[in-house]
């Protein structure tokens, strides 16, 4: 008995001082979307600021597809010791209500961390192929031509369909859904004029705005997004009530101990909330907005609730 016990003790010490040592090697971060888009540029900007807190480098490996379940279920699989994360979006909480297997439970499977960031996406068109200029003139044009205007997304389940899904069904606009294995795939068709309407990320939206390439009409969010103050919310443009906000989050797989989670929340809060690292975020698109695990797992299950009853309602699916 008393082997047992000395036993028990030399290995709690031993994960204890384990913990205390978090991290000692490389730490790696799934980005379950491709190249390019507003999260892989978070998590990159992520990647440069913390490396130095935490000692040692972050890895990011982009994992893509099936609406951001597939390098998700990787996360939900791996040990429970803090060097396997996952970077989430709105997507998150949407893909399980449109999918009919999956390989985890969104809100069961995974350890949160800490929410990171949010922002709104801009509703733009390409003039070229669709000469409107305000959101009322697009909804008239998609009664007019029902099913016949296309909006791209960066896929099935990802945010941006579902932004676009609940604006088709609030404003009446019956467009039509094209889903491409990433946003800067589904942006580069928009630029090109091949689908002409799209949810973007500011990013993509200023750069093409500014340059002329694409008219901005509106923004998700209830409120105007500061960077671009001429652009009305969806809300002002005659979409009354609606309210879509992107955001991002950490998470770790499931039982993930406490003191590592503690210790990426405090690290990573610590260089988001510095000037430079705002400023790089804002340059992506969000605005830093981090959080507790607590508090981070209450808004994963209140958006939860809320894309299912949105996804119930707007008749999405995966097409």
């Amino acid at each position: 008995m008393k082997t047992r016990i000395a036993l028990a003790l030399a290995a709690l010490a031993t994960a204890v001082a384990a913990h205390a040592e978090y991290p000692d090697h490389p730490v790696k971060l799934i980005v379950p979307f491709g190249p390019g888009g507003f999260t892989d540029v978070a998590a990159r900007i992520l990647q440069k600021e913390l490396q130095p807190v935490l000692g040692q480098p972050l890895v990011i490996e982009n994992r893509a597809g099936a609406g951001s379940t597939i390098g998700t279920a990787d996360v939900a699989k791996a040990a429970p010791d803090g060097y396997t994360l996952v970077m989430v979006s709105t997507t998150h909480v949407i893909s399980p209500h449109l999918y009919k297997t999956m390989q985890y439970d969104a809100l069961r499977d995974f350890t949160p961390v800490m929410k990171l960031a949010e922002g709104p996406y801009v509703l733009v068109v390409n003039e070229n192929k669709l000469p409107v200029k305000s959101v009322k003139e697009l909804i008239a044009a998609a009664k007019a031509r029902p099913n016949s205007i296309d909006y791209a997304s960066s896929g099935n389940g990802s945010s941006q369909h579902l932004v676009g899904a609940l604006f088709c069904s609030m404003a009446g606009a019956p467009l039509n859904h094209v889903p491409y294995r990433g946003s800067s795939q589904a942006m580069n068709d928009v630029l090109a004029g091949t689908v002409p309407v799209s949810f973007v990320g500011v990013p993509n939206a200023l750069s093409a705005v500014n340059s002329g390439r694409l008219r901005a009409l509106a923004v998700s969010t209830a409120k105007r997004y500061p960077g671009m103050p001429d652009v009305p919310t969806l809300d002002e443009a005659g979409v009354k009530g609606y309210d879509a906000t992107i955001w991002l989050g950490l998470l770790a797989p499931p039982n993930t101990p406490r003191d590592i989670v503690d210790k990426l929340n405090a690290a990573i809060t610590k260089v988001l909330n510095e000037p430079n690292a705002k400023k790089l975020m804002s340059s992506a698109g969000v605005d830093v907005a981090t959080s507790t695990p607590e508090q981070f797992a209450a808004l994963l299950k209140s958006e939860y609730d809320r894309w299912g009853k949105v996804v119930k309602e707007t008749g999405a699916t995966v097409n």
